[in-house]
């Protein structure tokens, strides 16, 4: 990706670490910092699900529930930590948490994973008010399903369960109908890039505290 950036004209550097520990979060932050001379735009993508093949309700483990926090909202916060601040200073920032549809929606499975996501819903709106009038929004980008190498192995098992072969069209076809959708096609990974491009753009700087749904009109509630 970095790469991609690059050569189309674009400046990029690659930071990596273990945001589950602290030493892992500040070396992100550090060599991101260092990269551009301080950051103005976070977002908070890292996290997931768990990787157990059974993800059924009363199968996934309660240590699975604690590592699932651990992704999804404490890695977050350890950033936050330590990349907001100087955007507080310079009165001027975003932040965007990435969380998903089952926060608001959970389904029969994934315990550990939808309400991870739901917490961090709730830290990024405490996080907007504990940022009021100093410049830097907090916003939050909730996607249904995506089409990601993940969702396409996930619909190949799926459609060879049911004797479908590798169609894994017909298996999204299925699974679209129940989910509530009312846009007929999966989500692409641009379908969120644009909403958070839009989030932290000086055009969105009147929305703070929003959790904007990108899911084909999945959700059925009106918030």
């Amino acid at each position: 990706m970095a790469a991609a950036i690059v050569d189309s004209g674009g400046s990029a550097a690659v930071a990596t670490g273990d945001l589950a520990t602290d030493e892992g979060a500040q070396a992100v932050a550090d060599a991101a910092c260092a990269a551009f001379g301080g950051i103005d735009i976070l977002v908070n993508n890292a996290g997931g699900a768990s990787e157990l093949d059974d993800k059924s309700w009363f199968a996934v483990p309660i240590d699975e529930w604690l590592k699932s926090y651990e992704r999804n909202v404490t890695a977050a916060g350890r950033l936050v930590h330590r990349l907001v601040p100087p955007m507080r200073e310079r009165a001027w920032g975003r932040v965007i948490q990435i969380s998903t549809a089952a926060a608001t929606l959970p389904t029969s499975a994934q315990p550990d994973y939808g309400p991870a996501k739901a917490a961090l819903l709730n830290m990024s709106l405490g996080l907007s008010k504990a940022l009021t009038g100093t410049g830097v929004t907090v916003n939050s980008v909730s996607p249904g399903m995506i089409r990601t190498p993940g969702l396409d192995e996930f619909l190949r098992g799926f459609a060879e369960r049911r004797g479908w072969g590798t169609d894994i069209q017909k298996a999204a076809d299925y699974i679209l109908k129940g989910t509530g959708q009312t846009v007929a096609r999966i989500g692409t990974v641009e379908d969120v890039a644009y909403a958070v491009a839009w989030l932290a753009s000086p055009r969105a700087d009147f929305l703070n505290g929003l959790n904007l749904h990108v899911d084909g009109g999945g959700t059925s509630n009106i918030y």
